[in-house]
């Protein structure tokens, strides 16, 4: 079993690899993605739940997210958080059902800032990603995704997430085993990626026959 960081700011095209990586991988991949894993507000009262910083590690729950990946790795089946943004709350009633496979992907901007984490990836990887590139995209994901304005979403831009990629977020990317330049869009990067996941698994097959 593997498990494979990606990280990279909000907008840089994380989304993309991680789907380009589960489709030629076919089936022996479970994503873990950092946004189920944020904190639950619920008990925030409602007026104050839009000033919540969704860049800063804090607004994580590692020691949840940590255990869950821990557990997959172990063989066990999880019951994954369903969070929403709208609400700023994490569902009491429904949660998502993860089953171990041959490769873990742990997903989110923030990943690469908690070394517990981090300890338990075999390969990090950073999408990396032209600022004006990043920005169009999480303007209108905001728009489309988290009911804000163009006006609000290019104010919470300026406010919080550049101050945090710049703070959290760009200095993690020294952890990083392999950084993907122009985020989705570098077909060579991803299939190289791949490749030497299929790779490491057949190696890894290998070395348990012997045994």
């Amino acid at each position: 079993m593997l498990v494979i960081g990606i990280a990279g700011g909000s907008g840089s095209g994380k989304t993309t690899v991680v789907k380009a990586i589960v489709n030629q991988l076919q089936g022996r991949v479970v994503v873990i993605p950092q946004d189920s894993y944020y904190k639950d507000s619920s008990h925030v009262p409602v007026e104050e739940r839009k000033n919540i910083n969704f860049d800063h590690p804090d607004a994580i729950d590692w020691k949840l997210m940590c255990q869950q990946v821990r557990e997959l790795k172990s063989g066990k089946t999880i019951e994954q958080p369903v969070y929403s943004y709208i609400t700023c709350s994490r569902s009491t009633t429904e949660t998502i059902t993860v089953e171990p496979a041959d490769v873990i992907i742990v997903e989110g901007i923030l990943i690469f800032t908690c070394k517990e984490l981090r300890d338990q990836m075999n390969i990090k990887i950073f999408v990396d990603a032209d600022d004006d590139d990043r920005l169009m995209r999480i303007i209108l994901r905001d728009i489309a995704e988290r009911g804000r304005t163009i006006e609000t979403a290019i104010e919470h831009y300026c406010d919080t997430v550049k101050p945090m990629h710049l703070q959290f977020i760009e200095p993690s990317k020294r952890y990083a085993d392999v950084i993907v330049p122009q985020g989705g869009h570098n077909k060579v990067a991803i299939d190289i990626i791949t490749n030497t996941v299929e790779k490491a698994l057949s190696q890894k097959k290998k070395a348990k026959r012997k045994k």
